[in-house]
């Protein structure tokens, strides 16, 4: 909330003569007739006299006024006896020489305005069935003191001259075209459509946009979305029990009607509405947007939940212009902050503020002043307005050395998903060099084609050409005929294109393809052609949505106050601080599919939402692709990388058991979990070979289910088939081993990605081996995978620059701005009781990935030198864990967690405090025996005073009784009501310990060593569980350092990678 008081306003019961028998008799009544009207004055007179004389008696110089102001309501029942202008007018009552006086609703519609009420000063406004011509006419003839200006009322009707008022005034608005359509003949407009954007008066609108009608009284307002984020559209109303929006899959505009076209802005789900009571007061509240889930937020008592927040100097300028404007001295409109800057978007009249006992006791006292100001004089009636003391706001405190979370930066890899397949065929038809053309492919010599419409003609000329080969039957047209089949059918999937789950890359070749691969024949025609290369797959899975939301219902626990109950009611943990609008979040997504809907989904569970992920995405994701931040181009390799691939070629095609000559070259690291890998490999050419025979055995399996009739319907996980099954396992047959009997190194990863998955989503299918080609290929992928990033630690280093240098600046740049004050939804002191420390905010910011950049970052974590795990016990822990990591799977996480102690000085190194948490992501079926414990870190609570255990050695909390085991191998869709047992004894921090249930007994529990502080917060990483998936015991790391990230020791990692 922001508010500028009237500086002469008198509060109520402030002013000389006002005595407390005011309280409980409002004068004011409801009036009729002109006789009837001054009869009411004068027995409301009476009786206030009356009861000031029972109530007063030892006052007896006091005497009542000889005149009153009548200040008449004209409005709907409906509004004029709404609790909040009840509210309101009770309070005015107080002011001694104020009388109320509402207009009856027959009187307003039935009456001439020769029999409505008289008043002094009037409060008239427009709501649906309010005779607006008749107020007006009722304002000429007894010429009152208006409130609100009713003439003005009219435009405030037709959202068109709202803008234009808005324009005039120079306040800024979205960006906006007006489409004025004749009821008549609809379809003669300036409005063309397209699949990702409408063209408005010659103004285009990309999605995501807004459709409003021009009618201010429809609430029917649309935003469409665009393809890339799943299309359709979300559609708001006036609020309907607790929903204010529904999604719609529908994409298409409205054909009938007048509207306004605008740009969506994008608010990270928030919207501001703004109140005033003349242009020096505005109260303001923040409300979860509507386009948001739908889902209206209500407290207990069923009232939707809005909390005041404070505005902007810039805002409250706003906020004046918009009163003056409109010549509303009440007057409420809607804010939208988004890029750093603020646009109003509606202005809504009348407008009065629900369930504020401070906004009631303001309004009047500023109404109140009003009136008399103006008309005091003209009744010489002997008023004065004085003078009070300001508020003094709440300023929050610390105590002791609690220090205070101020920042929290994750970088989160993406949730389960598809395999990722790709298939590559040279094309010579004219068709794809006519599609080439068209889309601008000879600028670059490269193009991508991932919108529906792009993919629906890719998926035409396939569909002609297949026509046309029928009746041509020889065998060189024969293999592009497998070709374009599979073309055909990847394209035809799901039955239809979603946008962000295939894709078709074309690229010019002047001679033809220079030479044979694995997986195309020798191409003996000359000239040019365009090497087609087509990927699919890879998109998030159900699963992976359910570990994303319920990584993000478990990532509350981050914050302080989480514990309790971490799917539970908003008045804890993070669910208050966001709220409250303390919390500055923003998430940031690479612009892939799979990773764009992992952040919505963890929004989702984050943030307690509900309803489809599309508006969730548009509105709370920001697309990162922009600057190289999440996305990396992974068919441009570094010099580097290119020289690792071929050493590790080399290595992998050895045909003996590796020597202590190729565990050096290979793990010069010493890593524990690539040793043990090569351990169980031994022989990589003769682990190849079983591979491959396992993988001839699952395709000759999949052969025969073909076969059988009973599994002609057979539908798989996510809607593949067994064909679509067979396919993806005959291809890696074909690919893995190379025509010259050596195999593809490069594509160990996609055997086990495809393994990992059936084993996990297709097992009832039952087939033989797939638990030993699970097995043998993850042990191969254990190699492989992290390898490819480097070998040695140089090597590690020179290709993590590569790909996250510009996190890391970002990073640094998000753990510097922490302390500054930025323009965020601050909550207002005055409503801040029980909220502790209501001027500081915490910034979040999510940022999810694909896998490269988690390996990258962790190695500029190992090897940056952050910290010398020689000299620091603390450090050498965490980086054995992170060596006994083989898989950072689905869900990984890496967290940054700043606090601030604000009883030391600013300049001491004991002012701030960092810690580093990590889990590997989500557990496979098979690694209940094989995960490695972690080791976290905690100070010496006062509980633990009397063990005294060493600075740099573990202190075990297998015995700590405070810290409460969490079991974590069970499957996600048992719903636990409390997964996360809170720490309730007082004076120590509140921890928590993960453990598996099987393993609690053995005393596996986790473990950690800071330097002595009682700041209470937790230090848990939690993560998801899903069902052959289950979460690990204990998967992180946690460091502490006192310095402030902007000094040496964030530096000292900085300068490593020659930023």
């Amino acid at each position: 909330m922001s508010e500028t008081r009237d500086r002469q306003g008198a509060g109520p019961g402030l002013g000389e003569g006002q005595g407390r028998g005011d309280i409980h008799v409002p004068r004011f009544v409801v009036g009729c007739g002109d006789d009837e009207q001054d009869m009411g004055q004068m027995e409301a007179g009476m009786r206030n006299e009356m009861y000031r004389e029972e109530e007063m008696e030892c006052d007896e110089d006091e005497s009542p006024p000889e005149r009153q102001i009548v200040v008449g309501i004209c409005a709907m029942m409906k509004k004029s006896k709404s609790k909040p202008m009840t509210e309101i007018l009770e309070r005015l009552c107080k002011f001694d020489y104020i009388s109320m006086v509402i207009f009856p609703e027959e009187v307003i519609l039935e009456e001439p305005v020769e029999k409505w009420p008289l008043c002094d000063c009037l409060i008239s406004f427009h709501s649906k069935g309010f005779p607006l011509d008749k107020a007006v006419e009722y304002a000429k003839l007894r010429n009152p003191l208006l409130i609100n200006d009713l003439n003005m009322q009219y435009f405030i009707q037709d959202r068109r001259e709202v803008y234009r008022i808005l324009q005039e005034e120079g306040i800024d608005l979205p960006r906006y075209a007006v489409l004025n359509r004749d009821p008549d003949n609809p379809e003669e407009c300036n409005l063309v459509e397209a699949e990702d954007h409408v063209e408005v008066n010659g103004e285009v609108f990309p999605k995501p946009f807004v459709e409003k009608p021009v009618c201010a009284e429809d609430h029917n307002v649309y935003i469409y979305y665009p393809t890339s984020a799943g299309g359709g559209s979300q559609r708001l109303f006036r609020k309907i029990g607790s929903r204010s929006s529904v999604y719609s899959p529908e994409s298409s505009v409205r054909k009938t009607g007048s509207y306004i076209y605008e740009e969506f802005m994008p608010t990270d789900g928030t919207d501001v509405k703004v109140y005033t009571v003349g242009p020096d007061y505005a109260h303001a509240e923040a409300r979860k947007s509507p386009a948001l889930d739908g889902k209206v937020e209500r407290d207990s008592e069923g009232k939707e939940i809005r909390y005041p927040v404070m505005l902007t100097a810039m805002e409250k300028l706003v906020a004046r212009k918009v009163c003056l404007a409109f010549k509303q001295t009440v007057c409420g409109f809607d804010l939208l902050r988004a890029n750093g800057h603020s646009y109003v978007c509606d202005v809504n009249g009348f407008s009065f503020v629900k369930n504020s006992m401070k906004y009631y006791d303001d309004c009047a006292k500023v109404l109140g002043n009003m009136v008399m100001r103006e008309l005091a004089p003209q009744f010489h009636i002997p008023w004065s307005i004085p003078m009070e003391a300001e508020d003094i706001p709440i300023v929050p405190t610390t105590s002791g050395t609690m220090m205070e979370l101020r920042c929290v930066i994750a970088i989160i890899r993406h949730g389960d998903r598809t395999p990722k397949q790709k298939m590559k065929m040279e094309v010579r038809h004219p068709l794809f060099f006519e599609l080439f053309e068209k889309y601008g492919g000879y600028k670059s010599g490269k193009l991508k084609l991932k919108k529906p419409k792009q993919l629906q003609e890719v998926l035409d000329i396939a569909r002609l050409l297949l026509v046309e080969l029928v009746e041509h039957n020889d065998c060189e047209i024969e293999e592009k005929k497998s070709k374009l089949e599979q073309l055909k059918t990847v394209l035809e999937m799901y039955g239809h294109f979603s946008g962000i789950n295939r894709k078709v890359q074309l690229t010019y070749l002047r001679n033809g393809q220079p030479k044979a691969s694995s997986e195309e024949e020798d191409s003996k025609k000359d000239g040019p052609s365009l090497l087609l290369v087509l990927k699919w797959g890879g998109e998030l899975t159900p699963a992976g949505r359910v570990q994303a939301e319920e990584l993000g219902r478990a990532f509350r626990c981050m914050y302080p106050g989480g514990q309790g109950d971490y799917a539970g009611f908003p008045g804890c943990g993070l669910l208050r601080l966001h709220s409250t609008y303390r919390h500055d979040l923003k998430i940031y997504a690479s612009d892939e599919g799979r990773v764009q809907m992992t952040a919505a989904a963890f929004a989702k569970g984050l943030l307690a939402l509900e309803g489809e992920l599309t508006p969730i995405l548009v509105q709370m994701v920001k697309s990162a692709n922009m600057n190289g931040l999440l996305d990396s181009d992974s068919d441009s390799l570094t010099d580097c990388q290119q020289k690792v691939k071929a050493r590790l070629h080399e290595i992998m095609q050895k045909g003996q058991e590796f020597t202590q000559d190729d565990y050096q070259k290979l793990a010069p690291t010493g890593s524990p979990s690539l040793v043990n890998s090569m351990k169980v490999i031994q022989d990589p050419v003769k682990t190849c070979d079983k591979v491959y025979a396992l993988i001839q055995s699952l395709n000759s399996q999949i052969r025969k289910r073909l076969e059988d009739p009973k599994s002609a319907d057979l539908q798989l996980y996510h809607s593949e088939t067994l064909e679509l099954m067979l396919q993806r396992w005959s291809k890696l047959e074909r690919d893995f081993r190379m025509k010259n009997g050596r195999y593809d190194i490069s594509k160990i990863p996609d055997i086990y990605d495809c393994i990992k998955y059936d084993s996990q989503h297709n097992a009832s299918l039952g087939l033989e081996d797939t638990l030993e080609l699970f097995r043998l290929s993850r042990a191969l992928a254990d190699i492989v995978i992290p390898q490819e990033y480097g070998i040695t630690k140089d090597e590690k280093l020179d290709i993590a620059q590569a790909y996250c240098v510009p996190l890391m600046k970002k990073i640094q740049l998000d753990l510097q701005r922490t302390h500054e004050d930025e323009a965020v939804n601050k909550l207002h002191p005055l409503y801040s009781r029980g909220v502790m420390s209501p001027g500081r905010h915490v910034r979040t910011r999510l940022y999810f990935t694909s896998e490269s950049h988690v390996h990258s970052l962790l190695s500029v974590f190992r090897y940056g030198g952050l910290l010398d795990d020689e000299k620091d016990q603390q450090w050498k822990q965490a980086m054995d864990y992170l060596s006994a990591v083989n898989e950072l799977n689905y869900m990984t996480q890496i967290v940054i967690m700043l606090y601030e102690d604000n009883n030391k000085e600013p300049s001491s190194e004991e002012r701030f405090h960092v810690e580093l948490h990590f889990s590997p992501g989500v557990k496979g079926c098979e690694d209940e025996e094989n995960v490695p414990l972690g080791f976290g870190f905690r100070p010496a609570s006062s509980e633990n005073q009397d063990k005294k255990p060493n600075q740099g050695s573990l202190e075990d909390l297998s015995q700590d009784q405070p810290d409460q085991a969490l079991p974590l191998s069970e499957p996600i869709n048992i719903q636990r009501r409390s997964p996360m047992i809170r720490n309730r004894k007082t004076g120590s921090m509140e921890v928590l310990s993960e453990t598996s249930p099987t393993q609690s007994s053995k005393g596996c529990t986790s473990h950690r060593l800071f330097p002595s502080c009682s700041r209470q917060s937790p230090e848990i990483k939690p993560a998801s569980g899903l069902e052959l998936f289950s979460m690990p015991p204990v998967k992180r790391f946690s460091v502490s350092f006192a310095r402030h990230p902007t000094n040496v020791g964030f530096g000292l990692l900085v300068g490593q990678i020659k930023m």
